[in-house]
């Protein structure tokens, strides 16, 4: 059984700065693309970021390019996003997904997801 567990998240201010950790236990992730996801209250889950464990490759949406970090810890299966100069349209629960064998941006392709955390940025 795959388990994706996001911890990190919070209320912050505006230009502030938060770190999302995704732990990942179960299996070997070698082969897999982990993403981060979001969605606001009313809106569809938003990609924000992905990156392949092997080659460490990343990719990020526009919204959040220069701001926001993806990485990850290959020993201790964890995926981190630095979330940096905060907006209040950044305000989100946020995902993280694992995708098996397949580098993607799409959610449906992902094959596990986290129970995700909440991101509350103040004005």
């Amino acid at each position: 059984q795959v388990q994706l567990v996001e911890s990190g998240g919070g209320l912050v201010q505006s230009g502030g700065s938060l770190r999302l950790s995704c732990a990942a236990s179960g299996r070997a992730f070698s082969s897999y693309t982990m993403g981060w996801f979001r969605q606001a209250p009313g809106k569809e889950r938003e990609f924000i970021a992905y990156i392949t464990w092997i080659g460490g490759s990343t990719y990020y949406t526009d919204s959040v390019k220069d701001r926001f970090t993806i990485s990850r810890d290959n020993a201790k299966n964890t995926v981190y996003l630095q979330m940096n100069s905060l907006k209040p349209e950044d305000t989100a629960v946020y995902y993280c997904a694992a995708a098996r064998r397949t580098i993607t941006i799409r959610d449906y392709q992902y094959d596990y997801w986290g129970q995700g955390t909440q991101v509350t940025v103040s004005s």
